[in-house]
């Protein structure tokens, strides 16, 4: 588990003088963390010491490795005085953090050297003599921009940009005067307090026009984007109707009348909608990528966790005579993961499977087996169920040989402990041996996670939960106690299957989506489906 708000002093404490780390400053991007580069991804995932920025998206902080330090140095607000003490107590952080010879990342919002203090902190290192390296970002007006469809330049309109800070470092306004003859696109940060103040600047005596397009855009590039649009004059206004706050950039420009013909990001199905995942921590993440290129937030929340077998002796027993069988068939990623961590374990590796024809319940888990360099012999063409599994079982041609000649077909199921029986009972009907090892057994998520889940569901913020199994339907249901079908009434319940939708209607839930094809991909394509007649973007929709 990673730290976090730990005692600095207890961090470095024994801390070798003349021994430094390196500092990285990287740049996070403006919201989306698809936008994170290569290299940050890769320096996250080595760092001891992860210090950020408050509104670096907390996917991100996922790929800091385990044991390192992550704790935010976020200093919102209004009072110049302490963001300025706090700034100091950083710089010292990170120094410190450093002559301890820790490998420290300090991840900012955007990039490091645009209007983020992160020249500040380089000088800092440089004085203190700690080696340091600034890893770029996407920087915020030119990724909010896009995703909000305004292009800050154009042969036709603007042939040139200025970023202006609409505060400087003690709170004196920025001198409008000093880009009075410019005639291009202007893009203004940390203005959204004072945005009044700004505009005045920007039409004074000879300046823009007041008809100027505008747009202001809050959020740029997360499911929480808002954009207003309307005349310089006006803007101030619009967006207080709307309120629209921090963080916002605000677009002044004849691009900004570009975006009526090139919005694309908050025009998708899914724009503005929060998804709830509810699979086992750690398998969320593809998932959690697909609904964000769809422009919806994803929310992960374990409805259950994944813990080791009752009788990890039954499994080592598995892993020495796996060759024995004649087919070895999978019911989950789960039961992929942790059989190969038996592997593993044994110092083996997929040679263990020997003669043994491999199935595969769908598409995800073949994907499971395939990642780990085993090609499934056996998938069922559409139905995804454990009756689906059975039949394509007995009509592969060898295991369909044996049993019309009478002999004997061995058949491994290493799965969780409590699952559906459909698939033994089925084979074992036909006239095969099943050895049914439980290689993971799932638990409920603890009462402080029910308790933070109960308050996303009552407060409203959940548009959509994927149910991606029966086990998450009763975990989701357990957390929310007796009133779920009540607290849930108003959320879209998306089911990946028939079984799946048949144990939510048990437990009293309506589901609006099932999935055609019971796979996370069709149940994403189904959730959107869905959703396509309603208004693009009704949560997020510009004026």
């Amino acid at each position: 588990m990673k730290a976090d708000n730990q005692d600095l002093g207890g961090s470095v404490r024994g801390a070798t003088q003349g021994i430094s780390g390196t500092v990285y400053l990287v740049g996070g991007g403006p919201g989306d963390p698809g936008l994170l580069t290569l290299r940050g991804a890769e320096l996250l995932g080595t760092a001891d010491v992860v210090l950020h920025d408050e509104l670096i998206h907390p996917s991100l902080l996922d790929l800091a490795r385990p044991g390192a330090l992550v704790r935010s140095v976020g200093k919102r607000g209004s009072d110049r005085e302490s963001k300025q003490a706090k700034q100091e107590a950083i710089e010292a952080e990170l120094v410190l953090h450093a002559r301890a010879g820790k490998r420290v990342v300090r991840l900012k919002g955007g990039d490091p050297f645009l209007f983020g203090r992160g020249s500040e902190e380089a000088e800092a290192l440089v004085r203190a003599g700690i080696p340091f390296e600034v890893v770029p970002g996407v920087a915020s007006p030119l990724a909010a921009t896009a995703y909000a469809g305004i292009s800050l330049t154009h042969r036709d309109f603007a042939s040139s940009v200025i970023l202006v800070s609409g505060t400087g470092r003690s709170g004196e306004r920025f001198d409008w005067s000093e880009i009075a003859s410019v005639k291009g696109t202007v893009a203004v940060l940390m203005g959204m307090h004072n945005l009044g103040e700004v505009i005045a600047g920007l039409m004074g005596p000879g300046r823009r026009d007041p008809a100027t397009p505008a747009a202001v855009i809050q959020w740029g590039t997360r499911a929480e984007q808002r954009v207003v649009e309307g005349r310089l004059e006006e803007i101030a206004g619009n967006a207080r109707a709307e309120g629209i706050g921090s963080p916002g950039i605000l677009v002044v420009g004849a691009v900004a009348s570009l975006r009526r013909s090139l919005r694309w990001f908050d025009t998708r199905p899914l724009f503005g909608k929060r998804v709830l995942l509810v699979r086992p921590k750690g398998q969320a993440g593809a998932t959690a990528r697909q609904i964000r290129q769809r422009g919806a937030e994803a929310i992960e929340w374990p409805a259950i966790e994944i813990a080791p077998p009752p009788d990890p002796a039954r499994v080592e027993r598995l892993v020495g005579e796996m060759g024995d069988h004649d087919v070895v068939a999978f019911t989950s990623e789960n039961g992929v993961e942790k059989l190969f961590e038996a592997i593993d374990a044994a110092g083996k590796d997929a040679r263990v499977f020997g003669r043994s024809a491999i199935a595969a319940i769908g598409t995800g888990t073949a994907a499971a087996l395939a990642a780990r360099g085993i090609r499934a012999d056996i998938v069922p063409p559409k139905d995804f169920r454990g009756e689906g599994l059975a039949d394509a079982i007995l009509a592969h041609a060898e295991v369909a040989k044996r049993l019309s000649e009478g002999k004997a077909v061995r058949v491994a199921i290493p799965r969780a402990l409590v699952a559906r029986e459909a698939l033994p009972e089925i084979l074992r009907a036909a006239g095969c041996a099943v050895d049914v090892v439980p290689v993971y057994e799932t638990r409920k998520a603890s009462p402080e996670r029910r308790a933070q889940l109960v308050r996303m569901v009552e407060d409203k913020r959940i548009d959509v939960v994927l149910l991606t199994a029966s086990s998450t339907v009763d975990g989701l249901c357990d957390a929310l106690g007796e009133d779920a079908a009540r607290l849930l009434g108003g959320v879209a319940l998306a089911s990946i299957g028939p079984i799946t939708t048949a144990t939510a209607e048990k437990r009293g839930l309506s589901v609006a989506v099932t999935a055609e094809v019971s796979t996370l991909g069709g149940l994403i394509e189904a959730v959107e489906r869905h959703f396509a007649g309603s208004s693009a973007g009704s949560r997020g929709a510009s004026r």
